[in-house]
């Protein structure tokens, strides 16, 4: 039962840049719809699961959960949602990427002074990096 416009789950993987397994988790998790399945019980699914996954893909290298990305596709089909439903979680995720460039930078900086407090020769019992992850460091 396959026709000129169905792929094989290899078929679209390799055209979506995925593993197999990321197809069949996709399917678990709801991102992609249940194929239609040949006599065979092979997977067949339509042109338009390429352009599913290149989506899902696309809105992962963009920082959004896979819940996120459910939420982003249901727009899609949703009547009466409208672009600013889209921008608005958009905005949502810009900010909290810039909660995590803070936390990140946080991070960073109380890293960079525990590096300058070792001298780097000594035991690691006198390390100053150790004895800091054993006690509570504050705002460093």
């Amino acid at each position: 039962m396959m026709t000129a416009n169905t792929l094989t789950i290899g078929k679209l993987a390799a055209r979506g840049g995925v593993n197999v397994q990321t197809i069949r988790y996709y399917e678990r998790s709801g991102l992609l719809p249940e194929p239609q399945r040949a006599t065979s019980g092979y997977r067949l699914y339509a042109d338009d699961a390429v352009r599913r996954l290149n989506f899902i893909r696309q809105a992962q290298l963009l920082g959004f959960s896979l819940s996120e990305i459910q939420d982003l596709l249901s727009l899609r089909i949703e009547s009466g949602t409208t672009c600013v439903d889209v921008r608005q979680r958009a905005g949502q995720k810009i900010v909290a990427i810039d909660s995590k460039i803070a936390d990140l930078q946080r991070i960073k900086r109380a890293l960079t002074k525990l590096v300058a407090r070792c001298r780097g020769n000594g035991p690691t019992s006198e390390c100053p990096i150790l004895d800091a992850l054993e006690s509570r460091m504050d705002s460093q």
